[in-house]
């Protein structure tokens, strides 16, 4: 565990590695207060998520979700890029570190290089590129990719010609900002911080290891360069195709290659893979129906939050078929056409052409992260990842530094994301003392002043696939010139990339634009980014529009190109009319309350509590029993995690904790919340109010124990996991044959969903039995062992055992029948009638009633399956719509306690970009009431969904005569700009921001618009 610092802390942290969770990280820390230096040793931040063309379960763009983020953190004033670099040596103490910074030579002069790419098309030299992974050439001068951030070329020294031979020159010869210097050295540099978090990712395993799948064939291809065949901007424009250019009439995917596999050091799950995979199959499906997509594995092991789901509709909705059998290798006959063999389902040796094979491999921690923990001296683990325990998932064996993302282990991009945020939350909590010590202070550009008519931009995005696949753009820019007040339209590959953002800047001041419109993807991700880049341009930032024409027009009328773009037409045309009667609007300063709730006193909740409180921020937590540990408290072995969380929050002076009570009637918004405390502890009730400025909701959820669930309740053999699991810590029972039967009332019609624990506890408990009771007979039944990540290690024990695994099918379950379990087991084909003197059932774990309470309470969503909703499951997985309302740990998705344990640093993260904070700033999009007008009817304070409104008395003038009068007044920083209350106001005397009468009377004059043909 980290120790607080004694001496002076730097209040600055070095976040090495600049993939989605070292950005995260950077992001969190920067909006936090602290001087953040992003350390990435390639040309451009992004990581691997820059390769990917879909993220799953959304398809959402990869792209368009991560170039904001990169955008964001590529100009916070608090964050400095130090890419094309890595750390080659550390001194000093946690607190007050000095960290070795080798910037290696682009042989650039960055202060000079603009990225135009002249010097890339004079170039002679090409060489593989390696972030298409091998499938296509790049120079020896050149773009990591094209929307890199930073926007400067690189000098590939082992590949340039005239650093190699002292020939060519031609890049210095056509830069005419003389940029290029060849005379550049690397250079070490020292950086002061206090912090340090290893975020460095990983590398994809690489298949040439297994000579076996026959990598060496054109149409053998790794999971990631399919990702760059299917992504727009790669080699092949998102034609799939094999090596002769055609377009495969049958597709393969194998999974577990370079994972699951001890033979090569590679025993543990890549966690990612199986979903992957499904995205993959469901992307050829979505453009080539025709297409045959088989995908191969051992366990399908789609766990993650609405995976489950995205798997069932690839199988259900789009035919992909999922076959239960790996082959042992790629077959290549002698004109070079592949098959696989493989067992079928009758048992017998199966063969199936196939025209292209995609190899799904794992995740293998970098040579390069090995170097740097040498250098910081970290401890890893035996497969080279970075070494954490349960309690303290994000911390390393060296005080002071912190790990994140695949560094610490496999793990989908949520979880990177979730840790990242966790530990920016455990530097912010070391370095408290010098939190805004080295913060930078913010510069707004002068905004221009708006006069004369409107002269509107207009870029129009392609969005890769996404929007160019479908809609003509061309033809829509070309109509969108012809606008009235249209000064220029624009194409753009992804409007969202940093190099656009320049551009749609220079378009602002170069053509004296005072309006601006993209039409693109969704106002709800990326509306603020081009917002923040009108205002650097000098324009207000409300003088935007955004036109969704991916949801509205790409999507949804994808089999109809030609009245997608017509709709995408009408749209742009219906965002000119609008826009040009905007005006500038602006924000107000409001004071806020330096302190969190926490609902759940569970390891979330005492999780998030902690971690607020060792960030110097006062913490109210409101537990509904009258004892904290939430599941685990019934569980000794658990008890070394739990006590000193408990024994942390009940003895920390920053903590209230409010026994047998719940939260109610929560007013306010962000900042400014206030609610009531409501305590009952079974002799009377009290109740206190309190005023707030966040509130996280780690309400929990719990298992599953319904009557008659394969016996359950009726037969008294039968107990849940977590019965059997209190039994066993107790040393209880002493049973010879024990069956295990995995998803009971998970993975069905009920609940779809995988409970995502089940099979790793199962295991585990299994073992922990079989060592108390080594004659003891032990059966897993099971439909997928999903032991993903490290816990595969426990699977592999529990067979080396001789605890057996049973296959059954989800259409055929298990039957119990007494003290017998009956089932048919796939594997072997044989019928099975098992004693059982104790059934364990590995019940679904469910969401809690009370969300339904809390939910309309706090005004955030449930899913379907009764768990808060997140705002975006990939980028904000703690994050809701609502501003200041954070989730974690079982309240938002079925984790293990690892898991929750990040999720909950991530959200004190989250709330601590919010408190650190000296004021908040309303809402500009805010409505406005017109005392003259207004009659004090009370219409609009009674459909105010957010209580942002009140009746109070006013002095009202009305022709020279002053009196007093009851009016409606809207506080701006709950309001949130719904315009409910401007709909109801029967006077008209509510008008609403950036919604006026006069913008929508134009929008819906441009709706109707016909273009008639004249014979």
């Amino acid at each position: 565990m980290a120790a607080n610092t004694t001496t002076s802390a730097v209040g600055a942290v070095a976040v090495i590695g600049g993939g989605i969770a070292g950005v995260q990280s950077a992001l969190d820390l920067a909006n936090s207060g602290y001087k953040v230096y992003l350390i990435e040793s390639k040309p451009s931040i992004g990581g691997i998520m820059a390769q990917l063309d879909k993220t799953f379960p959304t398809l959402d763009c990869s792209a368009c979700i991560l170039s904001p983020k990169l955008v964001e953190a590529s100009r916070h004033p608090n964050i400095e890029l130090m890419t094309y670099a890595e750390v080659v040596g550390l001194s000093g103490d946690v607190g007050n570190f000095t960290v070795s910074v080798n910037k290696k030579s682009r042989y650039i002069d960055p202060d000079k290089c603009v990225g135009c790419g002249d010097c890339i098309a004079k170039c002679p030299k090409k060489v593989d590129d390696e972030f298409e992974e091998g499938l296509s050439k790049r120079k020896a001068i050149y773009f990591q990719f094209t929307q890199a951030i930073p926007k400067i070329v690189t000098i590939d020294a082992e590949n340039c010609i005239m650093l190699q031979k002292g020939k060519c020159g031609n890049c210095k010869k056509v830069c005419q900002r003389d940029a290029v210097d060849y005379e550049l050295k690397d250079q070490v540099v020292d950086i002061h911080v206090g912090a340090v978090i290893m975020a460095t990712g990983f590398k994809a395993f690489d298949p040439k290891l297994l000579e076996a799948y026959r990598f060496d064939h054109p149409d053998v291809v790794t999971a990631l360069q399919f990702e760059r065949y299917t992504n727009a901007s790669g080699p092949f424009g998102g034609h799939i195709q094999t090596s002769k250019g055609e377009l495969p009439k049958k597709i393969a995917f194998i999974q577990c290659i370079g994972s699951r596999n001890p033979e090569i050091n590679k025993a543990y799950c890549s966690s990612v893979c199986c979903t992957y995979a499904v995205k993959q199959s469901r992307l050829i499906k979505d453009h080539h129906p025709e297409v045959d997509v088989a995908i191969f594995n051992i366990d399908l092991r789609t766990f993650g939050k609405g995976y489950e789901e995205f798997a069932l509709r690839a199988r259900d909705e789009n035919g992909v078929r999922f076959i239960n059998s790996r082959p042992s290798g790629v077959d290549v006959r002698d004109d070079g056409t592949l098959y696989l063999r493989y067992e079928g389902d009758d048992g017998a040796v199966a063969k199936e052409d196939f025209d292209l094979i995609v190899l799904s491999v794992g995740l293998n921690a970098p040579d390069s992260t090995k170097e740097l923990a040498k250098t910081l001296g970290v401890e890893l683990d035996k497969y080279g990842f970075v070494k954490t325990e349960v309690e303290s998932p994000t911390e390393t064996s060296k005080n002071g530094i912190f790990t994140a993302g695949v560094a610490q282990g496999p793990k989908d991009i949520p979880e990177s994301v979730a840790q990242a945020s966790g530990a920016a939350s455990k530097a912010g909590a070391l370095l408290n003392s010098a939190r805004k010590s080295l913060e930078a202070v913010v510069e707004i550009a002068p905004e221009t002043p708006v006069s004369g008519d409107a002269r509107i931009g207009v870029i129009v995005c392609r969005c890769g696939t996404n929007i160019g696949s479908v809609v003509d753009v061309p033809a829509v820019v070309e109509y969108a010139s012809t606008l009235p007040d249209v000064i220029i339209a624009k194409e753009e590959m992804y409007s969202c990339a940093d190099d656009t953002q320049g551009r749609i800047l220079e378009m602002i001041r170069d053509y004296n634009l005072n309006r601006f419109i993209v039409a693109a993807c969704t106002p709800r991700t990326h509306e603020p980014l081009f917002q923040q880049t009108c205002q650097e341009a000098g324009m207000n930032p409300w003088l935007f529009e955004f036109a969704n024409i991916r949801e509205h027009c790409s999507w949804i009328h994808h089999d109809n190109p030609e009245k997608a773009t017509a709709k995408a037409k009408d749209l742009v045309r219906q965002a000119a009319g609008k826009v040009r009667f905007y005006t500038p609007l602006y924000s107000q300063q409001l004071s806020l309350v330096h302190n969190a709730v926490v609902l759940g006193g569970g390891v979330a909740g005492l999780t998030v509590a902690n971690e607020l409180a060792a960030n110097g921020y006062e913490v109210d937590l409101i537990e509904k029993t009258d004892k904290l540990g939430g599941n685990i408290r019934p569980l000794q072995s658990y008890a070394s995690i739990l006590e000193p969380m408990v024994k942390a929050a009940t003895t920390n002076p920053r903590i209230h904790i409010h026994y047998n009570s719940v939260m109610e009637d929560v007013s306010g918004s962000v900042g400014n919340f206030h609610g009531k405390i409501v305590t009952d502890d079974g002799s009377k009730a009290a109740v206190s109010e309190l005023d707030f400025g966040v509130i996280v909701i780690a309400t929990g959820g719990h298992e599953l124990r319904q009557d008659g669930l394969f016996g359950y309740k009726q037969n008294p053999i039968v107990k849940t996991q977590l019965e059997f699991k209190e039994m066993i810590d107790n040393k209880e029972g002493s049973w010879k044959d024990l069956i295990f039967i995995q998803c009971a009332g998970s993975r069905n019609s009920e609940r779809p969903y995988c409970s995502r624990i089940c099979c790793t506890n199962s295991v585990k408990n299994a073992i922990q039995y079989k060592e108390q009771h080594a004659d003891a007979e032990i059966y897993i039944l099971y439909r997928d062992i999903r032991t993903y990540g490290m816990y595969e290690e426990y699977y592999t024990k529990a067979r080396e055992m001789g605890i057996h695994f049973l296959m059954y099918d989800e259409n055929q379950p298990p039957v119990v029948d007494g003290n017998v379990v009956k089932l048919h087991d796939l594997t072997t084909r044989l019928d099975f009638e098992l004693p059982a003197d104790c059934v364990i059932i590995s019940a679904a774990t469910v969401a809690e009633e009370g969300n339904h309470e809390v939910a309309p309470m706090m005004k955030v969503p449930l899913d379907k399956n009764g768990f808060f909703l997140e705002v975006h499951p990939k980028l904000r997985p703690v994050d809701f719509g609502t501003d200041g309302v954070f989730v974690c740990g079982l309240a938002q998705s079925p984790k293990l306690c690892e898991e929750t344990i990040s999720q909950a640093q991530a959200a004190a993260s989250r709330a601590c970009t919010i408190l650190s904070r000296d004021f908040l700033e309303s809402p500009a999009e805010v409505s406005r009431v017109n005392l003259d007008v207004c009659v004090g009817c009370g219409a609009c304070k009674d459909v105010c969904p957010y209580h942002a409104i009140t009746m109070e008395e006013q002095i009202v003038t009305k022709k020279g005569l002053s009196f007093k009068a009851v009016r409606s007044v809207i506080n701006p920083a709950a309001c949130k700009g719904c315009g409910c209350c401007t709909m109801a106001c029967p006077t008209a005397a509510i008008e609403q921001g950036h919604f006026e009468n006069k913008q929508l009377l134009s929008q819906i004059k441009s709706v109707f618009y016909f273009e008639e043909e004249v014979n």
